[in-house]
C-alpha cells in the first residue's frame, strides 16, 4: 500500500474517531494525568531553557495534537503553543476542549511528514502516540528536526502499539491486559467501534513489530540529533492507575533529543 493511501486511511479513521478520542482527552484533563503531565513536561523543558528564555518566548510545536490535551497543558504552563494535526475533526475537538484558552493556541492542519513551517521555527517539538501511526516515520523525524531550532529539544512519547499483530507472546500479554481491565471493572481503551479498522491499517505500517525505542535512537542519530536519551517506561510517571492496567503490555517510552 502506498504512503498516500495510508495517510488517507489514517485521516479518515481519526476523523471518525475524533469524538470518542476526545472523551479520552477530557478524562485526562479531569484526572490525575493533568497534573502529572504538567509537572513532568514543565520540568523537562525547564532543564533546557531555565534562565535562558521566559516561558512565553519558548515556542512549542505539538505534532499530532489530536483533541488537544498536551497543547492545553503547555498553554496553561505559559508556553507559546502550536497544535498541529492532519485531522480537521481532531482540531475541532481540540478547540472545544481548550475553551477560552483556544485563543492562546495556534491550531494548524499539518502533515507530520511534510510540515509547512520554516526551518528552525520552534524551541521544542513534542509528539505523543504518533510515530507508530506514520507511513514514513523517518521522514517525519527529519521534518521535526528541520523545524527545530539549533540546540532545541525534541520530546517523543510512544509505545510498541500493535506489536501483538507480529508476536504471539505479545498477543497473549495484550489479551491478558484486556482480561485484567474487565476483571477490575475499568473502561477498556483498546475496545470500541472501528478498532478493527486500525488493526488493518497497522498491518501496513512500517513500525508495527519493530523494536522501539532502539529504532528511534538509530534514526535520530543518523539524522544528526545529539544527546538522544530514552526512558523505557515513562508511563509509570505520567499514567493513571487505569492507564497502567490498560497498557501494561505496551509501556509508554520517552525519547529526548537535542538538535
Amino acid at each position: 500500500m502506498s504512503i498516500e493511501n495510508i495517510k488517507e486511511q489514517n485521516k479518515a479513521y481519526w476523523n471518525r474517531r475524533a469524538a470518542t478520542y476526545s472523551d479520552v482527552n477530557k478524562e485526562e484533563l479531569e484526572g490525575i494525568q493533568h497534573n502529572k503531565w504538567s509537572a513532568f513536561l514543565d520540568d523537562e523543558i525547564q532543564k533546557v531553557y531555565s534562565g535562558v528564555k521566559k516561558k512565553e518566548e519558548i515556542k512549542i510545536l505539538d505534532v499530532g495534537a489530536g483533541p488537544g490535551f498536551i497543547s492545553i497543558v503547555f498553554s496553561e504552563l505559559g508556553y507559546s503553543v502550536t497544535a498541529a494535526d492532519l485531522s480537521e475533526d481532531m482540531l475541532a475537538e481540540a478547540k472545544k476542549n481548550a475553551g477560552s484558552r483556544a485563543e492562546k493556541i495556534c491550531f494548524r492542519k499539518e502533515d507530520a511528514t511534510d510540515l509547512s513551517f520554516e526551518d528552525e521555527s520552534f524551541d521544542v517539538v513534542f509528539s505523543r502516540n504518533l510515530t507508530w501511526n506514520l507511513p514514513d516515520p523517518q521522514k517525519a523525524y527529519s521534518e521535526w528536526l528541520r523545524v527545530l531550532k539549533k540546540n532545541g529539544c525534541l520530546l517523543v512519547f510512544d509505545a510498541n502499539w500493535y506489536a501483538y499483530l507480529r508476536d504471539e507472546e505479545k498477543k497473549k500479554e495484550y489479551e491478558n491486559d484486556r482480561q485484567n481491565v474487565a476483571e477490575q471493572g475499568l473502561g477498556d481503551y483498546n475496545l470500541g467501534e472501528n478498532f478493527d479498522v486500525m488493526e488493518e491499517i497497522a498491518e501496513n505500517l512500517p513500525l508495527t513489530g519493530v523494536e522501539r525505542p532502539s529504532w528511534d535512537r538509530v534514526i535520530l542519530e543518523r539524522l544528526g540529533a545529539s544527546n538522544v536519551n530514552m526512558t523505557e517506561d515513562i508511563g509509570s510517571v505520567v499514567y493513571s492507575e487505569k492507564e497502567k492496567i490498560n497498557y501494561a503490555s505496551t509501556p509508554l517510552f520517552m525519547i529526548k533529543a537535542v538538535k
